[in-house]
């Protein structure tokens, strides 16, 4: 299979405290978002993050890992939902990353879904390229 390059562009006018951006998902063409420092750093307050941008990314790619795993593994999930929160310090960046999964896998243990999980984790793209930040998973059943 060969491989795919997704973009999206960023317009960006003034300085990193009262300036203001623009994200366009370019390669999906969903939208654009608006994007400031106080979105980052305080409250959204109905604009988007770099952070929450990669949780979107995060949650996604570990649902498609986990989902494919728990599969081929003979235990297709009926419903994954994860959360990723990605907490990010002013001056300092991104210091950790929060997974929190839950999910209904008939027939599968708690323990089994955990150790599939963790697996997932280590095998998700996303995950792999946040490599510099501590990744922590919560995993359970419904």
């Amino acid at each position: 299979m060969a491989g795919t390059t997704r973009t999206a562009t960023n317009h960006w006018e003034g300085d990193l405290f009262t300036g203001a951006g623009q994200v366009t998902l370019e390669s999906s063409g969903i939208g654009t978002f608006d994007v400031n420092w106080p979105s980052r750093a305080e409250e959204p307050n109905g604009t988007t993050s770099p952070e929450e941008l990669i949780a979107a990314a995060h949650s996604s790619c570990f649902n498609m890992a986990f989902s494919n795993g728990l599969a081929k593994a003979g235990t297709p999930p009926t419903t994954l939902d994860t959360t990723a929160a990605v907490t990010f310090v002013p001056g300092t960046g991104i210091t950790q990353v929060i997974l929190s999964v839950v999910g209904t896998v008939p027939g599968m243990s708690l323990d089994d879904f955990r150790a599939a999980a963790e697996e997932a984790k280590k095998g998700c793209p996303v995950s792999q390229a946040l490599r510099a930040v501590p990744i922590s998973l919560e995993a359970r059943l419904a």
